[in-house]
């Protein structure tokens, strides 16, 4: 348990004794569904991947545990780091589609009516 002065990691890793690099147990923490079901679902989308899924272990805990599988000797980490990056893009994506429309409509907001 972290002190007052520490700060909890806010991901840690976790792998069975013997399993290779490609089937890890992240543990986020501070995060619920929001995240784990978006992260979820680009991970999945990456054909390396075998399996992706996440717990939350009780409801009164800040943390989930999300799991991945890969193929081929890949390590988990790359599509847990190319997922975080793809939903990044695509949270960038939709805050400057809506920061754009927002701008037009206060433009036609300020147009003077004839």
């Amino acid at each position: 348990m972290a002190g007052e002065g520490e700060k909890k990691p806010v991901l840690e890793m976790v792998q069975a004794d013997g399993a290779d690099e490609g089937c890890v147990t992240f543990v986020l923490h501070d995060e619920d569904h929001t995240l784990g079901n978006s992260l979820r679902y680009m991970i999945m989308k990456n054909p390396e991947v075998d399996f992706c899924g996440y717990t939350i272990t009780h409801p009164s805990e800040t943390k989930i545990n999300f799991r991945i599988q890969t193929r081929g000797g890949v390590p988990a980490t790359e599509p847990l780091r190319k997922g975080l990056n793809e939903l990044n893009d695509v949270c960038q994506h939709v805050l400057n589609t809506f920061q754009a429309r927002v701008n037009e409509f206060k433009e036609r907001q300020e147009e003077p009516m004839e």
